[in-house]
């Protein structure tokens, strides 16, 4: 039953990410499912029995009958979806990207604004332990290295890696780097799909601070790491073993002979990131807490894997001048 303390959720998509929040709504207690939708209906009733929730016969029947959406579809899909759902008075909490171009990602920003309702991007990391753990131990960093490579699944190829994987760190160092995009450098590749498989990015910053960001989906294993420089010490985090190394002065046990530099060596037990987000959302549509992920985080995300395609477009470019790889233009 719905209550004050509940928020009526309808989920759209019922694919990879939308079977997860559809088990992380019917979990959560201050959710409350209602139905789910989905244009493949056998595909919806699979998942809708799993969770136990109704089947909307329609996207404006599933909005009838809630007071916020989970948009889990493809990206070209988030712009129409979430703004017929901001329109129609309803909170939203949808995938990132926040939406496939930057014009309609502001567009969907004013349009929160102006109905006054919820915008949540997906973000996931955000609500992340290890991200908790870099940002209270390196607060001004110099320079960021990341790396995020994974052996080739077919799911997410309708977008390129920087939007399918490259974005989660783009937006962690975002979070982390406060200060404009200055310039960026970067190098791709399409290998098994339609777009960049594997990409490369050097991100400079305006205060000075270099960023070099590293993303494949075809990779022969897993691997997420990042290292951080800045005057307060040295970070060194797997995000794979959960387990994060940290040089300074303030923290951890004393190395001899290195000047009064001290070593931290933490690790933390994983906790459910997706059903983290899921309660933020729910308290920010409820009682009105700050949104961790909002629109204009999902922008400033956004425009920087925008500007990584388009340096990736003109690395290309070059190679293909000189001859360096071949052109197809030409025969």
């Amino acid at each position: 039953m719905n209550t004050a303390q509940q928020l009526r959720v309808g989920i759209v998509g019922a694919g990879h990410f939308g079977r997860f929040h559809a088990l992380k709504s019917a979990a959560n207690p201050t959710e409350e499912l209602i139905a789910l939708f989905d244009p493949d209906l056998s595909r919806a009733g699979v998942v809708a029995d799993e969770v136990r929730c109704g089947i909307a016969t329609s996207y404006e029947n599933l909005l009838d009958q809630v007071d916020a959406v989970i948009i889990a579809a493809p990206a070209e899909y988030h712009f129409p979806l979430t703004s017929q759902a901001l329109c129609a008075g309803k909170h939203v909490l949808v995938e990132k990207p926040i939406a496939a171009t930057l014009e309609e990602a502001h567009s969907l920003a004013e349009l929160a604004e102006r109905t006054d309702r919820v915008l949540q991007v997906g973000h996931l990391l955000r609500y992340s332990a290890e991200h908790t753990a870099i940002t209270e131990r390196i607060r001004r960093p110099l320079y960021i290295e990341a790396t995020r490579i994974a052996p080739f699944k077919p799911r997410g190829t309708d977008v390129s890696v920087i939007l399918d994987l490259m974005i989660h760190d783009l937006d962690l160092v975002l979070a982390i780097v406060d200060s404009p995009i200055a310039e960026i450098d970067a190098l791709g590749a399409a290998v098994s799909s339609a777009h960049e498989d594997i990409a490369n990015a050097r991100v400079r910053f305006e205060n000075g601070c270099v960023a070099a960001i590293t993303a494949s989906r075809i990779s022969l294993k897993t691997e997420r790491r990042m290292r951080l420089f800045s005057q307060d010490g040295y970070l060194s985090a797997d995000f794979m073993e959960r387990k994060l190394s940290f040089i300074g002065r303030e923290r951890g046990i004393p190395l001899p002979g290195t000047g009064g530099f001290r070593r931290e060596a933490i690790s933390w037990k994983d906790h459910d990131n997706l059903a983290v987000e899921h309660a933020a959302f729910a308290a920010s549509c409820l009682h009105r807490t700050p949104v961790l992920v909002d629109a204009y985080a999902g922008i400033r995300a956004l425009d920087a894997a925008i500007k990584v395609t388009d340096s990736i477009r003109k690395s290309r470019q070059i190679m293909e001048y000189s001859g360096l790889i071949p052109n197809p233009g030409k025969e």
